[in-house]
């Protein structure tokens, strides 16, 4: 039987990136997020393998309601990726709380409103994989990103404790840490002297959202009884 793939964060970037590799791999995908727009044209652009809902991962609502749209049209939910986030990076000191507090409700919020949508299905089938988007940012914090740095943090300490948790269920959790890739997460720096500063410091290659669905892909391929637990990628020019 086919098997059948949550995407959050589907509109662009990574998220695109891993919608396309994993329908080449066989997959049929469910591709979420806000611009409904950009997803349709994902959707038409991939074929019948693929299919989109438009949610606000903020919103446990919209997650429990993507879930069932996913069963609706392709049977069951066996793999969720948990992959939208946003990085309004700024010193503490600048006290941009607005930035704070969304931080914490897409990237932490949002991963345990996917996690509560798809574990009891998955649990009782005793099989299914959640993979969950994080950062090198989660491993260090720096001046400018230690609230961002807390959110990526949180997700790597939800998946290895979800992880622990799972195996007596046979449902494998996996955090994927990538370091520089080329996307539109910095669109949401707020703070536009620390973007043009953080664009002229940044000076390494970056790398691709195809690497990062590569490693997506590496992920699901292993066999039933290997859990790959964290992969973390990086450019090979950053520190």
């Amino acid at each position: 039987m086919t098997r059948t793939a949550i995407v959050t964060g589907a509109s662009s970037g990574i998220g695109g990136a891993v919608a396309r590799k994993l329908v080449a791999d066989g997959y049929n995908v469910m591709m979420a997020a806000r611009r409904a727009d950009r997803l349709e044209a994902l959707a038409a652009e991939l074929g019948d393998s693929a299919a989109y809902y438009a949610a606000d991962v903020t919103n446990p609502d919209d997650l429990k309601a993507l879930v069932a749209a996913t069963d609706a049209a392709f049977g069951q939910t066996d793999v969720l990726i948990n992959n939208a986030g946003i990085m309004p990076l700024s010193p503490m000191s600048g006290r941009r709380t607005e930035d704070w507090d969304h931080m914490i409700d897409v990237n932490v919020r949002g991963v345990l409103h996917g996690i509560d949508a798809v574990l009891p299905q998955m649990m009782e089938r005793k099989d299914g994989h959640i993979i969950n988007i994080s950062s090198v940012a989660g491993l260090s914090a720096t001046p400018i990103s230690a609230v961002y740095s807390a959110t990526k943090f949180g997700v790597r300490a939800i998946s290895d404790g979800l992880r622990q948790e799972m195996t007596n269920h046979n449902v494998r959790v996996t955090v994927v840490s990538p370091g520089g890739v080329n996307t539109e997460l910095a669109d949401s720096i707020t703070d536009q002297n620390l973007r043009a500063a953080l664009e002229s410091h940044l000076t390494f290659d970056f790398m691709e959202p195809e690497n990062i669905a590569d490693a997506v892909a590496y992920v699901l391929e292993q066999p039933a009884s290997v859990c790959v637990g964290e992969i973390v990628i990086r450019p090979t020019g950053q520190a």
